[in-house]
């Protein structure tokens, strides 16, 4: 039996299995928010190479393998993924070929058994292999773009908060654990690389750079959310109208934040049935707006489910909700639940990763496209975000 061709055959359900089982593996959160393809990768390429591994008529494919599984390890530095997920997901592969060729492995001869196992074992450790190199080294280069990034940052800081703006107080606080953390590792991290010609421990410099990542991509977020605040404060920020389909803007966003639903077991009920069929407004800033909102209701959800619920209120405007089953909002509190770094008092309402600037973005965008946001909430009961939006957007 020719097991590379049944293995070409069987790729798009290998591939298929695997995504799904990425998707349901715990240990790799990292593939929650991504796509189907973005998950997919570059793996086809590697299986297209085990193919003509296990062929005894076609040439090794092995620089097939290098170049995909080379590619792959930086696309999923990119992505974010952390060594273990990588790691993870190679095993599932392992494991999703071995039970899809099961059957017609088992028709084979124990020569041509053991020798089928052994290549896909033996092109499965070179990928991994070639991956982690790769994923190392564009963590590397992100690393020393991060951290002369971040110099720069920290340099500017100082200097406004040098200055006595009245912000910078309790944003210099923000920043103030996460900077430290990301310009102390880094040091540590290239003092050991002038030292040193060859990394000797690569374990050890990958959890450093991991940290100093984690942290600098927060500290980055805050800042970008602190600049976006200061234009359209500035009102540099103007929007850019087109004719839109609501129903699919929010399809699009439910795809990409329903994996961080699924992963807290929250059902989202959709009621869209009287959206309106086109709107005129700015697509990329409303979209902004929803997943803002339903993102929040996912974050400060344990259990219960989000509505989302879409109409038209007459001839001019119509109205988005967006209900959860929350922590609730305490009402002294609501008023000021959309002030730039406001964060309740209540010790478990914090998210870990917030910024708390979410819903400060969110006021003035719904201002920039000529709405009304309003909440109603109850601590231990839920939220209601509805937004009220004209049909034609006014220039």
């Amino acid at each position: 039996m020719d097991f590379s061709q049944v293995l070409a055959e069987k790729t798009e359900i290998i591939l298929q299995k695997w995504v799904l089982e990425v998707r349901k593996d715990q240990h790799i959160e990292s593939a929650d928010d991504l796509s189907y393809t973005a998950i997919k990768n570059h793996l086809p390429d590697v299986i297209k190479a085990m193919v003509t591994v296990l062929s005894k008529s076609q040439g090794n494919d092995v620089k097939s393998i290098v170049v995909a599984s080379w590619q792959h390890g930086v696309l999923r530095a990119e992505q974010g993924f952390d060594p273990g997920e990588i790691a993870r997901e190679y095993h599932l592969l392992r494991t999703v070929i071995f039970e899809t060729l099961e059957t017609n492995l088992l028709q084979g001869t124990p020569t041509a058994i053991v020798r089928a196992m052994r290549l896909i074992d033996t092109v499965i450790d070179e990928a991994i292999a070639r991956c982690f190199n790769s994923y190392f080294e564009e963590r590397l280069r992100e690393l020393q773009q991060l951290y002369n990034s971040l110099m720069l940052h920290n340099e500017e800081l100082n200097r406004l908060v040098n200055a006595n703006q009245d912000y910078l107080a309790q944003l210099a606080h923000e920043l103030k654990s996460p900077l430290a953390s990301i310009i102390g590792y880094s040091d540590l991290f290239l003092r050991q690389q002038r030292q040193q010609t060859r990394v000797n421990n690569n374990h050890v410099n990958v959890e450093h750079i991991e940290r100093v990542l984690r942290n600098g991509r927060h500290l980055l977020r805050l800042i970008n959310d602190i600049l976006e605040i200061s234009r359209y404060d500035a009102g540099k920020v103007q929007p850019e109208p087109e004719l839109i389909n609501v129903s699919e803007l929010i399809n699009n966003v439910l795809e990409m934040l329903e994996p961080l639903a699924k992963e807290k077991k929250l059902p989202i009920v959709i009621n869209c049935e009287l959206a309106p069929q086109q709107i005129f407004t700015d697509p990329v800033k409303l979209q902004q707006i929803i997943t803002n909102l339903i993102s929040n209701a996912i974050r400060y959800t344990e259990s219960g489910s989000i509505d989302i619920s879409c109409q038209v209120l007459d001839d001019q405007k119509w109205a988005i909700a967006v209900k959860d089953t929350g922590i609730g909002i305490a009402p002294e509190n609501q008023t000021q639940i959309f002030d730039p770094y406001f964060r309740v008092g209540c010790q478990k309402s914090y998210v870990h990763g917030s910024t708390g600037l979410g819903l400060a973005i969110v006021a003035r965008l719904v201002k920039l496209l000529q709405g009304e946001i309003n909440l109603i909430s109850e601590i231990g009961v839920g939220s209601i975000f509805s937004v009220t939006f004209p049909l034609q957007l006014k220039m």
